[in-house]
């Protein structure tokens, strides 16, 4: 299974020390040039697993960067269309709303603790939100957490 990421879901895992989740999950991550880069330009190290991709069709990035889109975004999508990524990892309400203009299947963080979970890496999810928001400064709604925790079994319904 491909994933393409775009930076924050890989930098909040590396926040919360859970970036190998995202090796034991998928076959192959792939990153964007873009993504590498700051990558790189936030933390010391970068996982070794992570395979950087240079995106073919600029013009789209370019299209997609004066639509508001960071380049990292833009180029996450356009790698995703590029390589037929099974999922693109990606949390930005703004890069979400393009990617699925664009038809491409998407997965955002609490995806992959779910995914984690089903897959018996993890027990439960509610910890490494709660990481996640404290130690990463990551952002989600009371309403979409306690549905992230039903949905997960670990909350009353």
């Amino acid at each position: 299974m491909i994933v393409v990421s775009d930076t924050s879901a890989i930098t909040n895992l590396i926040a919360i020390g859970r970036v190998e989740l995202l090796r034991d999950l998928f076959a192959e991550v792939q990153v964007p040039a873009a993504v590498g880069r700051e990558l790189r330009a936030a933390h010391s190290q970068i996982p070794e697993f992570l395979r950087e991709v240079v995106v073919q069709n600029e013009r789209a990035v370019r299209e997609l960067t004066a639509d508001q889109l960071d380049e990292g975004e833009a180029e996450a999508i356009v790698l995703a269309e590029e390589s037929n990524a099974d999922f693109l990892l990606i949390d930005e309400s703004a890069g979400r709303s393009v990617a699925r203009q664009r038809g491409l299947p998407i997965i955002g963080l609490i995806g992959v603790l779910r995914q984690a979970k089903d897959e018996r890496l993890i027990t439960t999810i509610g910890p490494l939100i709660d990481a996640l928001v404290h130690e990463a400064g990551f952002w989600i709604s009371p309403s979409i957490r306690e549905q992230a925790l039903r949905d997960a079994g670990e909350a009353a319904s």
